[in-house]
């Protein structure tokens, strides 16, 4: 049985991960760690995990196989640099790092180390976003995601709101190899408060379109991809609409299908851990990840331009 550490109990941790490793507990031993003591005794007793410290020290003390990191993104690079070089395999929440040199460095080590480093992106594991990337010959791909009245620092909203359609839409594209044309676009606040970001890939074959507004009167996110059969539109991960000259055809989720699953998060998990069983390479590719992570740099550093 694997030995699997949580390092991180926050708000995304309790949502979307201990849920499904609570379930899990026949197939990984795991090992849970934050520093507030009630916050680890009342997780540890809701879902009846074995193994909890209030200590990074003894969590790197117990002989783990790999270990989930669910801290602030500040603290990316020291906690994955300090789990590679101890061997273990990695799985992190976006973004793995807010400075280019760090992610590359990051995977540079985990090829050394011959160990995975994975980034939930888990929009690729919804079986909807799933059933889209399958398309054969997708010419045109737009993701855009919004918000309502949303201010944030340009940065920041890219990294942690933009990071998971510009991903998506990739993810969509498949391998886009090195020919393709970039355009980016921001609009901004007197305080560099992002309001709406586009970047544009063109490809010998592809036009992808991603976009987040936050400005937008609702919260949602939407993949649509244009092939030869027809318009396919997945809309918040619940609902896939195939559009063609005969009509439209409406696929929604089944009510006994686990939210978590839906959005990608319990597929991502088994994927992760199947991945280190098997001895495979990471899910979600190294050169896939970087490029999402080098594009989001790359509207910032328009905007600054601008």
């Amino acid at each position: 049985m694997l030995k699997i550490g949580v390092l991180g109990l926050g708000n995304i941790a309790q949502k979307a991960y201990l849920p499904v490793m609570a379930q899990m507990q026949d197939r990984v031993d795991w090992y849970l760690c934050t520093r507030q003591p009630a916050k680890l005794a009342q997780l540890q007793n809701q879902y009846h995990f074995p193994h909890a410290t209030d200590s990074i020290e003894t969590l790197f003390a117990s002989h783990l196989d790999a270990l989930f990191i669910h801290t602030p993104t500040a603290t990316h690079y020291a906690l994955v640099r300090r789990a590679l070089e101890n061997g273990l395999h990695v799985f992190i929440d976006k973004p793995l790092s807010e400075k280019p040199f760090e992610v590359a460095a990051l995977y540079q080590l985990a090829k050394q180390q011959n160990r995975l480093l994975m980034v939930g992106f888990n929009r690729r594991f919804a079986p909807m976003i799933h059933q889209l990337a399958a398309l054969p010959a997708k010419h045109l791909i737009e993701v855009t995601k919004t918000r309502i009245d949303t201010l944030q620092p340009t940065p920041f909203a890219i990294y942690d709101l933009m990071i998971h359609p510009l991903d998506t839409a990739l993810y969509l594209a498949g391998d886009i190899g090195s020919d393709y044309q970039v355009r980016t676009y921001c609009q901004q606040t007197n305080q560099h408060e992002l309001l709406l970001a586009r970047i544009q890939l063109e490809t010998p074959h592809q036009l992808i379109t991603v976009t987040l507004d936050m400005q937008c009167g609702t919260n949602q996110e939407i993949a649509t991809v244009q092939t030869p059969t027809g318009r396919y539109t997945v809309n918040n991960l619940t609902e896939l609409v195939h559009q063609q000259a005969t009509g439209q055809q409406l696929e929604t989720v089944t009510d006994w299908t686990p939210t978590l699953t839906n959005r990608g998060f319990a597929p991502i998990i088994d994927a992760f851990i199947r991945a280190i069983e098997d001895h495979q390479p990471s899910p979600v590719s190294t050169a896939s990840s970087r490029l999402s992570h080098e594009l989001c740099q790359q509207i910032i550093e328009d905007a600054k331009i601008r």
